[in-house]
């Protein structure tokens, strides 16, 4: 770390042990990110006029390099667990680290990418049937059957409409098990 850390108290006199239970926190931030140029902890006890059951507020605030930061506040309004001021530390090292994963999926590009389902344009349609063919953008046909048409029904579809489905190869190729209306929104 660039700058020594800074652990504040709040509401309480600043103690010893809990000033070490943040320090092996932070080290073992720093072994987990070693690119953490500061640290602050802030440590607020519960109001002194409750009588039992006060929450400890543990928040930090870390800067990294290029500006990046990671911010956590974690006072739980329900629940007991942090009426103990070691648990609340706990809690709020592991969700700096779930944040410090995070920034560093991102940073990686190692992000998950939801696919854009397949789609096409009603090609064919046989109402009488109960069939049609959807053409693919790369000019495929995939065959539909009435029963997999959702979000609308089967004889309000018409040639030229957009439609999103899920593909599967049947018998005879490839056929849509799901069909939807896109209407007047592209999926891409």
């Amino acid at each position: 770390m660039q700058v020594p850390y800074e652990i504040t108290f709040d509401g309480m006199d600043p103690s010893d042990a809990v000033r070490a239970r943040v320090q092996k926190e932070i080290d073992r931030l720093e072994r987990f990110h070693d690119r953490i140029t500061s640290c602050r902890v802030a440590i607020t006890a519960p109001g002194k006029h409750k009588r039992q059951g006060g929450l400890y507020d543990v928040r930090i605030f870390m800067a990294l390099p290029g500006g990046g930061e990671v911010s956590v506040q974690r006072n739980p309004v329900n629940g007991h667990a942090h009426e103990d001021v070691y648990v609340a530390i706990r809690d709020a090292f592991a969700a700096a680290r779930r944040q410090l994963q995070d920034k560093d999926r991102k940073i990686e590009n190692n992000v998950k990418a939801h696919e854009t389902p397949p789609y096409g344009r009603i090609a064919r349609i046989f109402y009488y049937e109960g069939y049609g063919f959807i053409e693919t953008p790369d000019g495929g046909e995939v065959y539909f059957h009435r029963n997999s048409v959702t979000g609308t029904k089967f004889e309000k579809l018409e040639v030229g409409h957009e439609v999103r489905f899920t593909e599967e190869f049947g018998e005879k190729g490839p056929q849509a098990s799901v069909v939807h209306l896109i209407g007047n929104h592209h999926p891409v």
